[in-house]
């Protein structure tokens, strides 16, 4: 049997070319949206570097003037021409540090127990009430820790010491208690509250992201939920949980308001826990409005002290990062 071709259509129009020819209508708008990412990233890093430029170029004064020494001085005494930041700094990382023993594993308890355990009909609500509490103003919990938890932590502050008073480190630690329940414990305290729902939000959506093959793969090879949640979760959420350590670790370091109502107001560098003191930032908001000359050329370079301290850390965070997933052979 023959196959008769029928004639080509003389009007049929030409087949498009696979290069040159017209534009594609989304390309414009392609283009313009490169464009627009791009001025975005650019502005991002614009408005760094003049909050950088600015505070630097005003607390100039006291840098050139303390060097090296302002910093790492323990003593800030305005009267006597002392400006240090040493003790308010190591006063920071101990609130920091406070928050975040009390803040990761409770954080980390309620993204695990959403995710992997409530019923459907329990996340909601729970989901709801942590993104409610993360957008509490800071003077809120400033305001309730100062009248509704002072007062109770006292006692406990009390007890504390009259227990532990007596061991050769704690007794360091946990020493003579405010008299007023306002301490660098109960500055820990609510800041651990205030951060409690950012880690746990973030975490949250971390663990969401592990393959739920993954998990079933370990569940039908016989491990328990807890062996699942060890073996399969947390190797691939690590990354994320870190970032969500830094990110609660920089808000309780830079917390303000919350802090100053509540940490006592001293600046003499203790290790007490139960005692007074005084972070960078309370410090700011102490002294800010009647400091002048060089005092309030240091309380600016706190900040910068501050931004420096935040850069530091998650760089080193990340060094400790990238160094295990190297050991475990997990590309970055």
């Amino acid at each position: 049997m023959t196959q008769v071709l029928e004639p080509v259509n003389p009007e049929a129009p030409a087949p498009v070319p696979l290069v040159g020819g017209p534009r594609p209508p989304g390309a414009m708008a392609d283009r313009a949206f490169r464009v627009v990412a791009f001025a975005a990233g650019v502005l991002v890093l614009a408005v760094l570097g003049l909050i950088i430029y600015a505070t630097l170029k005003n607390s100039w004064d006291w840098f050139s003037a303390e060097g090296l020494k302002g910093i790492l001085s323990t003593t800030w005494a305005p009267s006597q021409g002392e400006y240090g930041a040493g003790g308010l700094l190591l006063m920071t990382l101990i609130v920091g540090t406070v928050a975040l023993v009390l803040a990761v594993p409770v954080s980390v308890g309620i993204a695990l127990f959403v995710t992997e355990i409530a019923p459907r009909r329990m996340r909601l609500p729970i989901v709801f009430v942590i993104d409610l509490l993360a957008a509490i103003p800071s003077v809120v919990f400033g305001l309730w820790g100062l009248k509704q938890l002072a007062t109770p932590l006292q006692g406990i502050y009390k007890s504390l010491h009259d227990t532990l008073g007596g061991v050769p480190v704690l007794g360091k630690i946990f020493g003579e208690p405010s008299a007023s329940g306002l301490a660098l414990m109960t500055a820990g305290i609510v800041v651990a509250i205030m951060i409690t729902p950012i880690v746990t939000a973030i975490t949250r959506e971390v663990f969401a992201t592990c393959p739920a093959s993954q998990k079933e793969a370990t569940l039908a090879m016989g491990a328990t939920r807890w062996e699942m949640i060890r073996g399969a979760v947390f190797p691939h959420s690590r990354s994320g949980v870190v970032a969500a350590v830094i990110i609660g670790f920089g808000r309780a370091v830079g917390e303000t308001i919350a802090v100053f109502l509540v940490i006592g107001s001293s600046q003499t560098l203790s290790a007490n826990l139960l005692g007074p003191g005084d972070t960078l930032a309370s410090a700011i908001v102490g002294g800010f409005g009647e400091a002048t000359g060089i005092q309030k050329s240091a309380l600016i370079g706190f900040g910068v002290v501050l931004l420096a301290l935040t850069i530091v850390l998650g760089s080193i965070a990340r060094a400790i990062l990238r160094r295990a997933n190297k050991r475990l052979g997990v590309s970055v």
